[in-house]
């Protein structure tokens, strides 16, 4: 077990919330698409209230916006622990980071498809 699993109850969650809050912060400092992202966020969520749309659709519409911003900060964090394994080019830390980069073209692939389909469908 972990020596820094050792907070429990409101002590854990105050802490949980803060090392939240620093990695946005660091995101936001350090990775230029995450910034990126939010940009595109600031911009769309609030064209997302300009349509007459279902609350459903409204939240899907949302909802995929925040969802890359999610992949984003996953993508980091596996190229962030790749990058403090070793610097050293591998097949398998080429991979590893190509997926998360994957993953986060599938994200912004879904936003431009739920967006196309509700609001021209």
């Amino acid at each position: 077990m972990s020596p820094f699993k050792g907070q429990t109850g409101l002590k854990r969650i105050f802490n949980a919330t803060g090392y939240s809050f620093d990695g946005l912060t660091a995101a936001f400092k350090g990775e230029a698409a995450f910034r990126q992202l939010v940009l595109l966020n600031v911009i769309l969520i609030p064209v997302s209230f300009l349509f007459h749309i279902s609350k459903a659709e409204h939240a899907l519409l949302i909802a995929v916006c925040l969802l890359a911003l999610i992949v984003e900060l996953l993508n980091s964090a596996v190229e962030a622990a790749i990058d403090r394994i070793s610097l050293e080019l591998h097949p398998l830390s080429k991979n590893a980071k190509d997926m998360g980069s994957a993953a986060q073209f599938i994200a912004l692939g879904m936003i431009a498809v739920v967006w196309g389909l509700i609001l021209l469908g």
